[in-house]
């Protein structure tokens, strides 16, 4: 018997994570981001991680033209910036603060951690691409993450 997309869904959301906004730009230069849950790292030597992006999101065309994109880990307070970066809004790096990585890629400011990447293998899986990069810069600043879990935002608390 199949498992259904709700069953499928219920058992994924009983997984906690932490929460990412992808960023990358055009062949047009026009910057875009995307809030990504499937993340992972993949290798220490060479350093490489995944993301995995719907085929239908509006962003995806992007992340297969520049071959670069930059994982930004959202620290604990910043759910609205998951939120707009998960919107289909045309406007999302208006009102935030980012600088420029990898390629003029935007890295936010604010992120807890952030990767820039090069792609090196992308690969095809159901509804979306798999986009495997090698980690050419990352940064880690000081905080905690945000926490995403049955579909809330939550935070971490060390044991103490």
């Amino acid at each position: 018997m199949s498992v259904t997309q709700e069953e499928f869904r219920a058992a994924l959301g009983s997984f906690a994570s932490g929460v990412t906004v992808v960023t990358t730009k055009d062949s047009r230069g026009k910057m875009l981001g995307i809030t990504v849950s499937a993340f992972c790292s993949v290798s220490l030597s060479p350093p490489m991680v995944l993301i995995c992006i719907e085929k239908s999101a509006g962003s995806h065309y992007a992340f297969e033209e520049s071959n670069v994109f930059v994982v930004n880990i959202l620290r604990e307070g910043e759910a609205a910036l998951s939120e707009l970066f998960a919107s289909l809004r045309e406007d999302k790096f208006d009102r935030i603060a980012y600088s420029r990585g990898i390629d003029g890629v935007p890295v936010l400011d604010n992120a807890l951690a952030s990767l820039d990447c090069r792609v090196t293998f992308s690969y095809h899986g159901g509804d979306h691409s798999i986009f495997v990069g090698e980690v050419e810069r990352a940064r880690v600043d000081n905080g905690e993450p945000l926490i995403y879990f049955r579909s809330s935002y939550g935070r971490f608390e060390r044991d103490r």
